[in-house]
């Protein structure tokens, strides 16, 4: 595998637009299909054979890698896919043991074409191979690694250190640079930020997409607290965020999304109750997740809950200045996210779930910090606190199914993100013990001494302790 060197990333990389249930298991193992037939075509292909290794391979079926694989094959993009045809097109492709590959049809059936290895490969344990056949000669052959967060490598293909676009103003490699650019210069975190998208996309433009994106998030919230019934996949997991949204509205109804916030405005905003509210933004976004819905990943989509929750609950109850925060908490939030990235994991099969939850929780911190006028030091602070209390969150999904407990984490991730966010605003960043570097660094160590049946492979924890009985498809 080619040498991995430092990525210039993106706020756009961190939050993209995407189909659930996980990313590094669905949306990766999506984009690298969609890669390979690329580097196919003009070829003349009678066959193919996909492998998927490791983590891919162990909980590939209840996160959906195989259902990924077919579409990214198939030429179906995951940002614009219509999620309510996707059954149609897997039913499709299992019935006519066929698929349409650059136009042509080729012979293929799931049960034989796609193979599960439970071994690891030594570079990564998210790893798939592509092998394309003319009649029985391999004509291309391409392993890629799904590395979190719907990144991918490709093996033998060294990574450009930049993006196209230019040199970054402001380069950060981790919390210390970012820190001395906010000294030299005396900006804040989102403008730092700012300055270095600026060199990939005009000013307007990157507020038009920060606003795609959050109306994404906040349709899917809609949509989750609004759908009721049992989530796919045989664990019977009863959807819960509808029935909670309709207990505290008390059975208010609303004709669209934007009534609807302006009655969970009007509601009684006692603790409790803004508790559960949260709970109900979180849990409704990831029971849409599990749906193969249309989600953004936030970093990751087994945590997409996390960031969407506290930013609803900041504009419904939070005395904001609209979408001028929106803004300014999406891109706060996408640079944590990338330092975590660059200085550990956001990878569930590398790190557990402190690597996705634990993630987005520092995130959600910081973001939410500095939209109610925490400064520059408080804002990374929360981060760090939320993060110092995920390390060493384990990724254990029982039947490899991204619902229990995937689900409720995003709550607890939502409400960890507030809670380090008020302790951040009363504290005194130069009295901290710990620097968010610090904890960003014991997270990369963490995620190495990790056994690996905690690393999404539902070998250990809750996947071995919890008994169910799901019927043979």
């Amino acid at each position: 595998m080619a040498k991995k060197i430092m990525e210039q990333i993106s706020v756009f990389d961190i939050f993209k637009i995407s189909v659930g249930p996980s990313s590094s298991h669905t949306m990766g193992p999506w984009v690298a299909a969609n890669t390979f037939i690329k580097k196919i075509k003009g070829n003349k292909i009678t066959s193919l054979k996909v492998q998927l290794f490791g983590s891919l391979a162990k909980t590939g079926k209840g996160h959906g890698t195989d259902i990924a694989v077919m579409l990214g094959l198939s030429g179906h993009n995951i940002e614009t896919i219509d999620v309510e045809k996707i059954n149609y097109y897997i039913s499709e492709i299992k019935t006519a043991k066929q698929l349409m590959i650059n136009e042509q049809v080729i012979s293929f059936d799931p049960e034989t074409d796609i193979e599960f290895i439970y071994k690891n490969l030594p570079q990564h344990p998210n790893a798939l191979t592509f092998t394309a056949m003319s009649y029985l000669e391999k004509i291309v052959e391409s392993t890629f690694y799904s590395i979190g967060g719907g990144f991918i490598l490709e093996e033998g293909v060294a990574i450009s250190e930049k993006r196209s676009g230019g040199k970054l103003p402001y380069p950060i490699e981790n919390a210390s640079e970012l820190l001395a650019h906010i000294a030299k210069t005396g900006m804040s975190i989102s403008e730092i930020v700012l300055k270095n998208e600026l060199i990939w996309k005009d000013e307007k433009t990157i507020n038009a997409d920060l606003n795609k994106i959050w109306q994404v998030m906040q349709e899917c919230i809609y949509r989750g607290c609004h759908t009721g019934g049992i989530l796919p996949g045989g664990l019977n997991v009863q959807r819960r965020a509808a029935g909670m949204t309709k207990s505290l509205l008390e059975n208010v109804v609303s004709e669209n999304s934007i009534e609807w916030i302006k009655n969970i405005q009007a509601t009684d905003q006692s603790f409790s109750n803004v508790i559960k509210w949260v709970s109900a933004f979180a849990l409704a976004v990831n029971e849409e997740n599990a749906s193969f819905a249309r989600i953004v990943t936030a970093p990751t989509n087994g945590a997409a809950g996390v960031i969407p929750a506290v930013l609803m609950y900041f504009l419904c109850f939070c005395k904001n200045k609209g979408e001028e925060d929106i803004t300014k908490f999406l891109l706060i939030a996408g640079e944590i996210g990338s330092l975590f990235k660059k200085g550990a994991t956001i990878s569930a099969a590398m790190g557990g779930c402190q690597a996705e939850i634990g993630v987005s929780s520092a995130m959600a911190a910081s973001a939410l910090t500095a939209c109610l006028g925490g400064s520059e030091k408080q804002t990374m602070m929360a981060a760090e606190i939320a993060m110092e209390h995920h390390l060493g969150l384990t990724c254990d999904p029982i039947n490899g199914l991204v619902q229990i407990p995937c689900i409720e984490r995003n709550t607890m991730g939502a409400i960890k993100a507030i809670t380090a966010s008020q302790i951040a605003l009363s504290s005194d960043p130069e009295k901290a013990k710990v620097s968010l570097e610090s904890v960003i660094k014991t997270m990369r160590d963490t995620a190495l001494d990790m056994k690996d049946k905690y690393k999404e492979t539902s070998e250990g924890g809750l996947a071995v302790h919890v008994s169910v009985n799901i019927p043979e498809c």
